[in-house]
């Protein structure tokens, strides 16, 4: 069982705090560092002192880090021309040598566009796909060939496909809870399936879907990683728990049923429940970005024992 650690940095983190928090990650032998793509602040949160681009934030993670994967969860479809997109993840890609992952989904937040003039398309879906075709198709394209798309959205003329990333293959993470259409997208073009807060029985379902969606798709359902995403807060006694709940506006009873919450022994089993059901990644979502004392305990008490 990977574990990771994901940021949702729109709720207020600047970027060295976003840096502190990857080298912590990378100290303490996590997975990788992944971070949210929003340009606006959730809840009761100030978001100050103000969003931070994904992309740009992983660039310079990239060259500060040497061992971490590092990717979104996910990026909006809406924010980038898919073109556009391809050739920032690839440059990224070399500026880490070959560590990231790209997440990538339709968008939704409609008052982070509203907020910033960012277009809001009323079909996102269709545009998706168009999006996983051409980002895909591009990094494809031997080089020295040209690639051209004519989609209904996007159309891309002769493309030079350049340039290429480190990798042979970026990871592309699909996710959603979508019952039809985001299982048959997972199923054609994810390297990963990604079921965010939910429980053992919804991903068990979910992952299940995904599987035959591969299967149809000409795939094995076993080509793909099957993960999750939680909230964690873990403490070595009740009132650590209580006062890291509390630092994150939320209840320990919500965040026991609903996450990954309790002592290191209640997490480790609550994960190992995952695991029986085919997950073999988990992206721990860290709200307090200054509790580095958080991720210490997670690394000592609940990596270890998996």
């Amino acid at each position: 069982m990977d574990l990771r650690i994901f940021t949702e940095p729109q709720q207020g983190a600047t970027y060295d705090t976003l840096l502190a928090v990857a080298k912590a990650t990378e100290d303490l032998g996590f997975d990788a560092f992944f971070r949210s793509d929003h340009y606006l602040r959730m809840g009761s949160a100030d978001g100050l002192p103000g969003p931070t681009d994904a992309w740009i934030t992983l660039a310079g993670l990239a060259r500060e880090t040497k061992r971490i994967r590092l990717g979104t969860l996910m990026t909006a479809g809406t924010f980038r021309l898919p073109g556009v997109l391809a050739i920032q993840v690839a440059q990224v890609d070399q500026m880490s040598g070959g560590r990231v992952e790209l997440g990538l989904g339709a968008g939704w937040f409609e008052e982070e566009h509203k907020a910033y003039g960012i277009p809001f398309p009323k079909e996102k879906f269709a545009r998706l796909e168009e999006q996983l075709a051409i980002v895909t198709g591009l990094w494809e394209t031997e080089v020295g060939e040209t690639f051209s798309y004519d989609g209904t959205h996007y159309q891309l003329t002769d493309s030079p496909a350049l340039p290429k990333p480190a990798q042979s293959k970026v990871p592309v993470l699909i996710g959603g809870h979508g019952a039809s259409r985001t299982p048959r997208l997972a199923g054609r073009y994810a390297d990963e399936f990604n079921m965010p807060f939910a429980s053992v029985e919804d991903s068990e379902r979910q992952f299940g879907r995904v599987r035959a969606a591969a299967e149809q798709a000409g795939r094995k359902g076993s080509d793909l990683v099957y993960s999750n995403a939680l909230v964690a807060c873990v403490g070595k006694d009740d009132a650590e728990v209580a006062r890291r709940a509390a630092a994150i506006g939320r209840e320990v009873e919500e965040l026991k049923a609903n996450g990954l919450a309790g002592s290191p022994a209640e997490v480790v089993d609550r994960i190992g429940r995952f695991a029986e059901i085919g997950s073999q990644r988990v992206y721990l979502q860290i709200l307090d970005l200054d509790d580095l004392d958080h991720l210490d305990l997670i690394s000592s008490q609940v990596q270890s024992q998996l």
